[in-house]
């Protein structure tokens, strides 16, 4: 028997995610709800639309989709978990740590029911290959890590909620950012040491336009990140210095295809060589299945009662930490930021 979905928030990733759920033999979407619709009704292929997602809740659902403004995210994701459904919401998870803590607090309340956040860059095929070469340790163990990920703004950034902070809760890092940290975190661990430069001087909004971040943890790894709605040719570049060589992504399919080709790097240390290594292995990815394999992998863990791998509360939150622990350690942003 197919899992009964509904899809809160209809926009452009609600329908990228019911794109994914048809395709998924154990999926059947049941209802949508977005506030743009001006009435309720049934679409001609039988699924249901609501202008208030409480209606949603009407149906009998196994599993909700959560694809909200920010400052919606984390109390309809307890709605759906107080409603007795599994829920799957995108990033950011919450405007602020104390929020999401109530959500992972209401979900330790219902422990027969899955949550899953949607980090679905882990999925791509270049950043798997990387974690695959990083976990066998062929190229030893990571050094560092060097990052930028940017866009050319926050979209809409000269209206609309995410360049307002009591609506996002931040600005490109909490937006796109968030998901380069959560590779710093999948391809090493935490970090308990940080430091930033973060500013809004370009768009002049009450959220960040760019993020400079360097952190360090009790492994001694370095990471070097620079998360900016300044970049005028988006560009999504990660370099992971290993003890025996590099690996280096550059570039991401998404559906805007303005990052370019997907492309991995490896790059083996030449031992006994000041000159360098001249030698490098490139593999281009062309399919990006990220969005399908995370929705598959949520699948397989409802119906086989198995812990969620990826996204989960714990990543969702250590993310989240992250964030504030930037945010705060540029004194006189977080002074900004915090009034």
């Amino acid at each position: 028997m197919k899992l009964r979905a509904g899809i809160i928030g209809y926009g452009v990733v609600g329908k990228k995610r019911r794109e994914v759920i048809d395709a998924n033999d154990d999926l059947q979407t049941i209802c949508v709800s977005d506030l743009n619709f001006k009435s309720n009704g049934i679409f001609s292929d039988g699924v249901k639309y609501y202008n208030n997602y409480n209606n949603v809740f009407e149906q009998d659902l196994d599993v909700v989709f959560v694809s909200l403004p920010n400052y919606l995210a984390a109390k309809v994701t307890i709605l759906g978990l107080e409603n007795n459904c599994h829920v799957f919401c995108e990033k950011p998870p919450s405007r602020t740590v104390e929020e999401l803590q109530e959500v992972i607090k209401c979900s330790d309340n219902n422990p027969n029911l899955k949550l899953k956040y949607g980090f679905n860059h882990r999925y791509h095929d270049s950043v798997k290959k990387a974690n695959e070469i990083i976990e066998s340790e062929q190229l030893g163990e990571v050094v560092s890590i060097r990052g930028v990920y940017g866009k050319s703004s926050i979209i809409p950034f000269g209206s609309g909620w995410r360049s307002e902070k009591k609506y996002s809760g931040g600005g490109i890092l909490i937006d796109q950012g968030i998901h380069m940290l959560d590779l710093v975190r999948y391809f090493s661990t935490d970090y308990e040491e940080i430091h930033s430069v973060v500013t809004n001087d370009y768009w002049g909004h009450d959220v960040e336009d760019n993020a400079f971040v360097l952190m360090r943890n009790k492994k001694g790894q370095v990471a070097l990140l620079h998360s900016t709605a300044t970049q005028w040719q988006h560009r999504f570049r990660i370099e992971i210095i290993l003890s025996e060589g590099l690996i280096e992504l550059t570039g991401i399919l998404t559906g805007s295809k303005s990052y370019g080709s997907e492309t991995l790097k490896i790059i083996k240390r030449k031992k006994g060589d000041s000159s360098g290594a001249q030698k490098e292995k490139v593999y281009t990815f062309l399919e990006d299945n990220s969005w399908q394999d995370e929705i598959n992998e949520f699948s397989e863990c409802i119906k086989n009662n198995t812990p969620i791998l990826n996204g989960t509360s714990h990543d969702a939150l250590k993310v989240m930490e992250m964030i504030m622990n930037i945010y705060k350690s540029d004194k006189y942003w977080w002074k900004i930021f915090n009034q």
